[in-house]
């Protein structure tokens, strides 16, 4: 039998509060982390594209990982931390400076955005990063934001590597790939999804779990949709999952995290609906349309 995988279940990448001036809320982003992991959370992410990372400072960046890290430990749930760039030294920097700290249970790493290497370079740059960055490795494959796409074969590559601990799948597509994937991966290998809409028939195919942005709300429904499909509750999630997939749909109507911050804030979880250019808020009645469906509860009795 094949060892589980370290990291199953609901994995939530946070967004990043500010306050209407664009500061860092460092108090909501602690109020947040604990709030998600006490809904049934198994991680958090932090530093994803769904905390605006890119817009965050140096600074910035080791305050919301120690403040994350705080809730993880008060929580025992591992934090998962987001680092991105078509440079692989500084990847290892990156990597190293996490590692350091202590509290990084693995690093959310895209394949080298607008570079495009290849496959073969995809592999030589994640080799130098589970040799020497000191951090296990969560590949993020994401072609449309990366440029780069990942086939099954270097994707079961990737899976062996020493340090390589699992894939967040985000093709856009449940594909040839994908079914390949999940029929057979690497042992102690995690597949979790990243393509919100689509994440209840990938665990139905065999994901472990999914990193969800539109978990940051209803995050509880996000966690029984998984643990429904692993417990092979066929009925009930497919009913669950479709009513999520209708709510996910509408937190993406816009750039992410843009209505994911303003439901947030209209439900008085962060100071601010805030983003930094080059995002614009999303447009109050997009925010609205989510609201409401936030506010829907799944109608499905779980077994017992």
């Amino acid at each position: 039998m094949k060892p589980e995988p370290n990291f199953t279940g609901l994995y939530v990448p946070l967004v990043t509060p500010f306050t209407d001036e664009l500061r860092l809320a460092p108090d909501a982003v602690a109020r947040l982390a604990d709030e998600t992991l006490s809904s049934g959370a198994s991680g958090l992410v932090a530093l994803g594209t769904t905390a605006e990372a890119a817009t965050l400072t140096a600074e910035e960046k080791r305050t919301v990982v120690r403040v994350c890290a705080a809730a993880c430990r008060a929580h025992g749930a591992p934090l998962i931390v987001g680092v991105g760039t078509g440079d692989t030294a500084a990847a290892i920097a990156s990597l190293r400076e996490l590692a350091a700290t202590g509290d990084v249970a693995a690093a959310l790493v895209p394949a080298p955005p607008y570079v495009r290497p290849g496959e073969a370079g995809t592999l030589a740059h994640f080799t130098a990063l589970a040799e020497d960055g000191g951090v296990p490795l969560i590949v993020y494959d994401i072609p449309y934001r990366s440029g780069q796409t990942l086939s099954a074969d270097a994707l079961a590559a990737l899976g062996r590597l020493p340090g390589v601990v699992g894939v967040k799948h985000a093709t856009g597509a449940i594909d040839a790939t994908t079914v390949e994937l999940l029929g057979s991966p690497p042992p102690g290998f995690a597949v979790l999804g990243g393509d919100d809409v689509v994440i209840s028939p990938l665990v139905a195919a065999g994901a472990h779990g999914g990193i969800l942005a539109s978990a940051n709300l209803r995050t509880a429904g996000y966690a029984e949709l998984i643990s429904l499909w692993r417990r092979g509750a066929a009925a009930p999630a497919r009913e669950l999952g479709a009513e999520l997939a209708r709510f996910s749909a509408a937190l993406f109507a816009e750039p992410n995290p843009t209505v994911i911050k303003g439901v947030l804030h209209a439900q008085g979880r962060i100071p601010s609906a805030a983003v930094r250019l080059p995002l614009l808020p999303a447009a109050p009645a997009t925010v609205r349309r989510a609201a409401l469906l936030a506010e829907r509860r799944a109608l499905h009795a779980s077994p017992a």
